[in-house]
């Protein structure tokens, strides 16, 4: 027979209410971030942003990502995030633009936006409800981004349309291991407790995920 003493039952409650504390402030920030990069990616639409060099890109979203994870535990990360963020969503701006400019882009765009929300809504759900611990997910997520960031310097390099298509499923498949990834890191171990460290993990994956789904759709519509 199993005995809990009343300090256990305490530690039990105490982590529930600091696991939903995270989970709650991890959505909230979540939700207000792909806001705020819809706005900016609006502007860029709007502004006629054509193209951001490649340089420019790499330099602001990793130097930007740096100074989330430098400021996360300081009232400057809010800021840093919302900065990272708006960055990111001003760079979808051109890739937007493009495919609206194609017959039928309007409905790729949607339909990319509508499956990615779906698929974080369902892996999310999926983390949630079983509680299963994918922290199993650590080391291939590891391995994948290795191997995902030399695929796609080669597609780049030599231009293969056919590896560039593979990316793309492969960033679908690393994005949706992350989601699961970090949601169970928060709801079973309490691996994470900072949420702006959260919600900046799972703001890449959605991003990522659109940008495959929206790259894969384009194929196969042959645009």
């Amino acid at each position: 027979m199993e005995y809990r003493t009343s300090h256990d039952v305490t530690d039990r409650r105490s982590s529930a209410v600091s696991t939903n504390k995270v989970l709650r402030n991890t959505y909230m920030l979540l939700a207000m971030t792909l806001l705020f990069s819809a706005v900016t990616a609006g502007a860029a639409v709007a502004m006629g942003v054509t193209q951001l060099n490649i340089f420019v890109f790499f330099i602001g979203a990793y130097g930007l990502m740096f100074l989330v994870h430098k400021t996360a535990n300081s009232g400057a990360g809010i800021a840093a995030i919302f900065a990272f963020t708006g960055f990111m969503g001003f760079t979808l701006g051109p890739i937007i633009d493009l495919y609206l400019s194609i017959p039928n882009g309007a409905q790729l765009v949607m339909t990319a936006l509508g499956m990615t929300a779906a698929t974080f809504l369902g892996l999310s759900a999926v983390a949630l409800i079983t509680r299963k611990d994918f922290s199993f997910l650590g080391n291939f997520m590891m391995a994948g981004a290795i191997v995902l960031v030399l695929a796609m310097v080669a597609a780049m390099v030599f231009n293969i349309p056919g590896l560039a298509l593979a990316v793309s499923a492969g960033f679908v498949l690393f994005s949706s291991a992350a989601i699961l990834y970090q949601t169970s890191e928060i709801v079973n171990r309490a691996g994470e407790t900072n949420y702006i460290l959260a919600t900046v993990t799972l703001y890449v994956s959605i991003y990522n995920l659109f940008i495959s789904l929206l790259s894969i759709l384009g194929v196969m519509s042959r645009d």
